[in-house]
C-alpha cells in the first residue's frame, strides 16, 4: 500500500506547487469524518472550506449524482436541461428574489464573481467599492476586489477603479460611493479575514447608500450561502434585497458549481445574449447535486440545526474557560475561535495530530466550517480536546 509520505512525494513531483505541500492525503469520508491513506480517521471541522454542506457520502447526494451520471453528465449551454431550470427556480425561491430575477450558472466562486463584475460594468460606470480584508477570489477580476497585498501585488496592474474601505464602517463606505461607482461588493461575514461579522445595520446602510447613488449592491455569499450562517444566505439576516449575489461552495456539496443571482428585472436585463457565457456552468451533474443539497437542507431542517449547533459551540467554548481563548465569533456554523496570541497554526497542527481538522485562518483565530449535519456530541469532543491543543501550541 502506498503511504501518505510516498503519495506526497508524488504530489510534489507532479502538481504545480501553488498550495505548497499538503500535510496529509485523504482517501475517503463518511459523514463528518475523513480517513487518510494510512487509515487514520479525522473529525472534519472545515468541510472542504464550507463546501461539504451535507458531509461526506450523504445518501441523498450520492443517489442524485449517481443517477445523473448514468443519464447525462454534460450537454453544454447550447442547450438546457430540466435540472438546470429546476435549480434556477429553487435558488430564486430560497433567495426570496422578486419577479424578474434570474440565475447565471458557473463553476466556482471566482467565476461567479467575474460575472458580477461584468454585470457591474454594464451600468456604464467603472468604479467598484470593496472592503479591506475582503476575499473574493483569485482570478484577475475577482483578485482586484480581494484586499490582501500578497495575493494582489505579483499580478498588478489589476482591474482599475477598485477602492477598498474599512469593513463595517458606514461613514467610510458613504464617502467612497459616488456617481462613478458601479457597485459595492461586500461579504455578509468576512470568512477569509478570520470570520468577521459586521454590526447588524451595516448591510442595511450599504443598501441605502448604494440605492441613493444608483450603484449596485452585490453580496458575496460564496462562503456564507446555502445555510452556512443559519439562513439560506447571509444577507437575509439584515432583511435587505441586494441587486445580485454570488454563490458557490456549499451549493454542490462538493460538486463544483457557482452561480450569480440578479434581483429584479432591471438588473437582470444588464447582461444580454452573447455578453457572458461558460461551457460547464449548470450542467446536469452540477444541477442534480445542487438540487439534492437544497432539498436535503430543507427536508432535514438544517438551517435551524446550523443555528443551534453554532450557538452550542460558542456556549460550550465559553463555558470551558480555556486558557488563551478569548471568545467565539461568527454566525451559524461559520465560526472562529479567537486566541490572545498568534498560536492558531500550532493549535491546528496539534489538532490534526490528534485526529481533528481545523483551519488556522488568521494568526490568532481558527476557523470552523463543519458539515451542516454536525452533531453536538462531535463538537463537544473537539471542545474537550481543545485545551490540550492550546497547551501543546503554547509550550512548543
Amino acid at each position: 500500500m502506498t503511504t501518505n509520505s510516498e503519495w506526497l512525494q508524488r504530489y510534489s513531483d507532479s502538481v504545480l506547487g501553488v498550495f505548497g505541500t499538503p500535510p496529509i492525503v485523504l482517501d475517503h469520508g463518511d459523514g463528518c469524518y475523513v480517513w487518510d491513506v494510512d487509515g487514520r480517521r479525522y473529525l472534519d471541522l472545515v468541510g472542504g472550506i464550507a463546501v461539504n454542506a451535507l458531509g461526506h457520502g450523504h445518501p441523498a447526494l450520492v443517489a442524485a449524482v449517481s443517477k445523473q451520471v448514468a443519464e447525462a453528465v454534460h450537454i453544454s449551454n447550447l442547450f438546457t436541461s430540466p435540472g438546470q431550470i429546476r435549480l434556477a427556480e429553487r435558488l430564486l425561491e430560497v433567495a426570496g428574489a422578486p419577479d424578474g430575477s434570474r440565475v447565471f450558472f458557473g463553476n466556482s466562486g471566482a467565476e461567479a464573481m467575474e460575472a458580477a463584475i461584468k454585470l457591474a460594468r454594464r451600468t456604464c460606470r467603472t468604479g467598484i467599492v470593496a472592503a479591506e480584508h475582503a476575499f473574493h477570489g483569485r482570478t484577475t477580476g475577482a483578485l482586484a476586489l480581494t484586499h490582501k497585498a500578497a495575493y494582489r501585488e505579483p499580478f498588478e496592474p489589476l482591474l482599475p477603479g477598485v477602492v477598498h474601505v474599512p469593513y463595517d464602517d458606514v461613514e467610510a463606505l458613504r464617502e467612497a460611493v459616488d456617481e462613478t461607482t458601479s457597485a459595492v461588493v461586500l461579504e455578509p461575514v468576512q470568512g477569509e479575514a478570520g470570520v468577521i461579522a459586521p454590526s447588524i445595520d451595516f448591510l442595511q446602510q450599504a443598501r441605502e447608500i448604494t440605492t441613493a447613488a444608483g450603484a449596485l449592491l452585490i453580496i458575496d455569499e460564496i462562503q456564507t450561502g446555502i445555510g452556512r450562517t443559519g439562513r439560506w444566505f447571509g444577507f437575509q439576516h439584515a432583511g435587505i434585497v441586494p441587486d445580485a449575489i454570488t454563490i458557490a461552495k456549499g451549493l454542490g456539496g462538493g460538486v463544483p458549481i457557482g452561480a450569480m443571482i440578479t434581483f429584479g428585472p432591471e438588473v437582470s436585463r444588464l447582461l444580454t445574449a452573447g455578453q457572458h457565457g461558460t461551457t460547464f456552468g449548470g450542467n446536469p451533474l452540477a444541477a442534480a447535486a445542487g438540487l439534492a443539497v437544497l432539498d436535503t437542507i430543507e427536508q432535514d431542517g438544517l438551517l435551524a440545526h446550523a443555528q443551534r449547533m453554532g450557538r452550542h459551540l460558542a456556549e460550550t467554548v465559553d463555558a470551558a474557560h480555556i486558557p488563551h481563548v478569548t471568545g467565539v465569533r461568527g454566525q451559524g456554523l461559520l465560526r472562529a475561535i479567537v486566541f490572545d496570541a498568534p498560536i492558531s497554526a500550532g493549535v491546528a497542527v496539534a489538532a490534526r495530530n490528534a485526529g481533528v481538522i481545523i483551519n488556522p485562518v488568521a494568526p490568532e483565530a481558527i476557523r470552523l466550517a463543519p458539515p451542516l449535519v454536525i452533531q453536538a456530541e462531535q463538537l463537544d469532543d473537539f471542545v474537550a480536546a481543545l485545551p490540550d491543543f492550546v497547551k501543546e501550541a503554547t509550550s512548543a
